[in-house]
């Protein structure tokens, strides 16, 4: 398993910057749209159809984070979109607010696309994502989270399943549909 995309040190301060501009011009009360990309000979990766997540954090705890897992619109619009809705409308905080986003650290992580994954004894701490479906219930958790939380393979698996609201070890069921991804992760 490896990365499907690539992208440049260019690339990354342009998608860091896309979205700090976001969450600024909420603030400043200007328009929502991403603008368009910053050259027509700009790396494809920003243009394809990529999930990504943006996560925001200050003094190290988490302040907000949203994502796609599976991208329906080009990156860059899709960084934007996160970027905004990460800071205003993650339900486990209030919006944030000018003061936070002062001191606020942003990170950006953009996701492979999704493939079953057959062998769970494979999960690689800190370099898998993964997603669990079982019962019209699903939980996603970044590739970094395990490693934040110090979590070996095990844990990992088992805390998916909580996050689905399920109980431990519901990933070993047949029924359960266990996916992997890898992604890049860079601060913005």
């Amino acid at each position: 398993m490896s990365l499907s995309f690539s992208l440049s040190e260019e690339d990354k301060q342009y998608l860091s910057r896309l979205a700090r501009q976001s969450i600024q011009s909420a603030f400043d009360k200007t328009p929502a749209a991403a603008p368009a990309p910053f050259d027509a000979a700009v790396n494809g990766s920003l243009r394809r159809n990529l999930g990504s997540f943006v996560t925001l954090s200050i003094n190290h705890r988490l302040r907000g984070c949203i994502g796609t897992i599976m991208g329906s619109e080009p990156l860059y619009a899709n960084v934007w979109r996160m970027a905004r809705a990460a800071a205003f409308e993650d339900r486990r905080f209030p919006p944030l607010a000018p003061e936070e986003w002062a001191k606020a650290d942003v990170a950006i992580s953009v996701l492979d696309e999704l493939t079953p994954c057959s062998a769970p004894d494979a999960v690689e701490v800190g370099r898998h994502g993964l997603v669990l479906q079982y019962g019209g219930r699903g939980g996603v958790f970044l590739p970094q989270v395990p490693v934040e939380q110090g979590w070996d393979r095990l844990t990992y698996l088992d805390q998916l399943c909580l996050k689905a609201g399920l109980p431990p070890g519901t990933w070993r069921k047949q029924e359960a549909r266990l996916f992997w991804y890898e992604a890049l992760v860079f601060p913005a």
